[in-house]
């Protein structure tokens, strides 16, 4: 018996990591094509596409993180017992469930795309909504299935159908927006057909967990369905469900009132319309940069997630709030770098990734969203381990709400400046939600003030060590500033001698002791640095 139960713990984290594997990749997949397609469909034309973006990123998150979740719950409790009716008989309902969902999403961005348009205040994007609106008819099979296969702790179809959705629908819209747009069509026609590949990646998906779900190993049935109710599966998608989603739809969301209004505020202000899709596709590039620092900023913190979850089932409150501390602090440290040190360099990178420096400024302020967004979906991910569902949808609904209404107090005088200090304003009162509901859990303090003086000193060092060396390296460029390989060469030196500095300085601060760094992969270096100061 013991056996077997370390073997399901095996497999459970072989699982996890797979999930997390996955999950990085199609993140990292996520932010980068956007930058080709601004290169050459240009700002005009990544606003158009942004626009529609968000339905996109609310059916992914359907599809990924909150259904799933719930149906593998249900699943795993059935897979014990070997109760392969059961099993059936959830899918089914799910099935059916999600299907009359799906259909609803469906009829309202078809039915309703010229609607929508007209609230987005461009009318020539109904096309493209309608196209989107059929991804919604996908996400309830993807849903069942992924859910199936993780309640049975086999994550791999899971893992592998996100990453083959992510890469068939990034080749596609790259494919497309090209080939469109040499052929002399317009942006909005590329934009339709960048649009397309939301279906050739759900479709994918489909194809690949439908393989997986023909060659399953189906165990001895042992009849046992008599005590599921219906209403209680469709109460748990319902409720659970939602609560998942939102708490996962957080970036997504605050991109989606910048749909709904950024634009449309920006022309009823006197900005001409054509100029309106430039600024609003100049404010864009701040997203992939935002979802590159984020991802990198959350993915040594949220290795600590399954940790806290398993010390919570064995009662360890002292080991909890010990992991609890040290993944904020990963959080601060790694996101404060990033913020800090991308907001320093954002003018040559901006030129590297986007041609120019058009919008410098707002994307400095959007920079500095990193910190808030990491620290923000670190925390996010904790309280939904420890179960606390309620107070994260309060504190996304809460941010967005003061996004909307910063928009529209801010953009008519700051235009995209203002929608990037709404959109700084509004991951910072989630922060702020989300850290008083975790440190009123846990009973005390996330993190002391000696360890924030520490970090802000190490930071402070890069800060100006940064900008010493751009005003060096400007004043060397012998011709070269505001070229495209002179801006690149400058960036990425940058981050390299930033990180480094940054690395140094905390590591010296000695903000993580030595048992706390080894359990990150630059432990054995990172130690020997530390020793080699030690014996000196």
């Amino acid at each position: 018996m013991a056996l077997v139960s370390e073997s399901r713990t095996k497999s459970i984290w072989q699982g996890a990591l797979a999930l997390t594997v996955a999950a990085f990749v199609t993140k990292i997949l996520s932010a980068f094509y956007r930058i080709p397609y601004q290169n050459i469909a240009g700002d005009s034309g990544f606003y158009i596409y942004q626009q529609v973006y968000p339905f996109y990123g609310i059916i992914v998150a359907l599809a990924t993180y909150g259904y799933p979740v719930v149906i593998s719950k249900m699943i795993a409790e059935r897979d014990v017992e070997q109760d392969e009716e059961g099993m059936t008989y959830i899918l089914k309902i799910s099935l059916y469930f999600l299907a009359i969902i799906g259909m609803i999403g469906f009829i309202i961005l078809y039915i309703g795309a010229d609607w929508i348009a007209r609230l987005m205040g461009d009318q020539e994007l109904a096309l493209l909504i309608e196209i989107i609106s059929f991804s919604f008819l996908f996400f309830p099979f993807i849903s069942v299935l992924r859910g199936y296969f993780q309640g049975r702790n086999n994550m791999v179809p899971t893992a592998v159908s996100q990453v083959a959705e992510q890469f068939i629908r990034v080749v596609t819209i790259l494919l497309l927006v090209y080939v469109l747009l040499e052929e002399g069509r317009t942006i909005y026609e590329a934009g339709a057909g960048a649009v397309f590949g939301s279906l050739t990646g759900g479709f994918a998906a489909l194809t690949f967990l439908a393989g997986y779900w023909l060659k399953r190993k189906r165990k001895e049935q042992i009849r046992r369905r008599a005590n599921l109710d219906v209403k209680k599966i469709i109460f748990l998608l319902l409720v659970q469900g939602f609560t998942i989603c939102i708490t996962n739809m957080m970036l997504i969301l605050i991109q989606f009132v910048d749909s709904m209004t950024l634009f449309s505020l920006l022309v009823s202000n006197g900005v001409e319309a054509e100029a309106a899709k430039v600024l609003k596709g100049i404010y864009d590039r701040g997203q992939p940069l935002i979802q590159l620092g984020t991802v990198i900023a959350t993915a040594f913190s949220l290795t600590l997630v399954p940790l806290i979850s398993g010390a919570k089932k064995r009662g360890d409150k002292r080991f909890i709030k010990e992991k609890i501390r040290l993944s904020f602090r990963v959080g601060i440290v790694i996101g404060l770098g990033a913020a800090a040190g991308l907001a320093c360099i954002i003018q040559p990178t901006n030129i590297m990734l986007f041609k120019d420096d058009s919008g410098s400024f707002a994307l400095a302020i959007l920079s500095t969203s990193i910190l808030f967004t990491s620290l923000a979906l670190t925390m996010a991910s904790i309280l939904q381990g420890l179960g606390h569902q309620r107070a994260l949808v309060v504190a996304v609904l809460s941010g967005v709400l003061m996004k909307w209404l910063f928009n529209m107090w801010l953009v008519p005088i700051y235009q995209i400046v203002g929608a990037s200090i709404a959109t700084l304003c509004s991951y910072m009162a989630v922060f702020v939600l989300l850290y008083y509901t975790l440190r009123k859990n846990i009973k005390s303090s996330l993190i002391s003030k000696k360890m924030v003086f520490r970090i802000l000193l190490a930071s402070s060092a890069m800060v100006v060590l940064l900008q010493c060396y751009l005003w060096i390296s400007n004043n060397l460029a012998f011709g070269w500033q505001g070229t495209r390989l002179f801006a690149s060469l400058q960036a990425l030196f940058g981050v390299m001698i930033g990180g480094c500095v940054y690395i140094i300085a905390v590591l010296k601060g000695n903000v993580f002791s030595e048992q706390e760094l080894s359990l990150f992969p630059f432990a054995e270096k990172a130690m020997k640095f530390l020793s080699r100061d030690n014996g000196r």
